[in-house]
């Protein structure tokens, strides 16, 4: 089995609120023996990975890490490995266009839950620092694009190409830091910190719970993410 495998079915587990006992109970095998399924400690067989896909409603390949989609949608799988060059141009601009559609789904639904969560916590400087971060990012990406033709008009911008991502950068960086303060409760010159009494308590079933429609697409913007860092 792979290293992916004991990481999401315990993220699984814990998404439906269920207890190791109950799990295995379901499954038909003893608590000990999921609890080192789920700790990697031992490998399962492939049947054992096609009860789990079964038990959760999701695809043997969302179990092993292999796709971002957590069942088959219109057949097509996204698998974070594929090399679009595999594909002829008819079958690449189609699944271009899925993942388009698929990766906009998951971002608006993840800003979705991160602003509401913003929101419940009612502090001006915490949604500001967000925002601001979230803006450098998106103004440096649509740069890139937009500056990829240079017949393109430069007028929409008015810093220059040699000065903009370094103080772009910054920029970001102080308000990534400035968030992180607030949300931790600690002073800075401009924000109050965040109220200890404001703070919402979250986790994998209480976010599954609230928002019915979007958690998923936060659920894999987490574990696409993070696989990415760690290849």
């Amino acid at each position: 089995m792979n290293k992916d495998f004991p990481r999401i079915i315990t993220l699984l587990r814990e998404e439906k609120g269920l207890s190791q006992k109950q799990a295995a109970s379901d499954l038909g095998i003893s608590q000990p023996l999921l609890s080192h399924y789920e700790k990697g400690i031992r490998e399962c067989s492939l049947d054992f990975v096609v009860k789990v896909a079964d038990y959760y409603n999701v695809s043997c390949d969302y179990l092993l890490g292999r796709s971002v989609l957590r069942t088959e949608s219109n057949n097509q799988m996204i698998s974070l490995d594929d090399d679009i060059s595999m594909y002829d141009t008819y079958t690449r601009s189609n699944k271009i266009s899925h993942i388009v559609s698929f990766n906009k789904k998951t971002i608006f639904n993840s800003l979705g839950i991160l602003f509401d969560q913003v929101d419940l916590l009612d502090n001006v400087g915490l949604l500001h620092e967000c925002s601001s971060y979230l803006f450098g990012a998106i103004y440096n990406l649509f740069r890139i694009i937009y500056s990829s033709n240079p017949k393109n008009p430069k007028g929409i911008f008015s810093i220059p190409e040699h000065i903009y991502r370094g103080r772009l950068h910054a920029m970001q960086s102080i308000s990534e830091n400035n968030a992180e303060s607030i949300a931790n409760g600690l002073p800075i010159t401009e924000y109050r910190s965040l109220e200890r009494s404001k703070q919402t308590d979250l986790s994998p079933e209480i976010i599954n719970e609230q928002y019915t429609t979007m958690s998923e697409s936060l659920f894999t913007l987490i574990q696409s993410t993070e696989k990415r860092i760690m290849k």
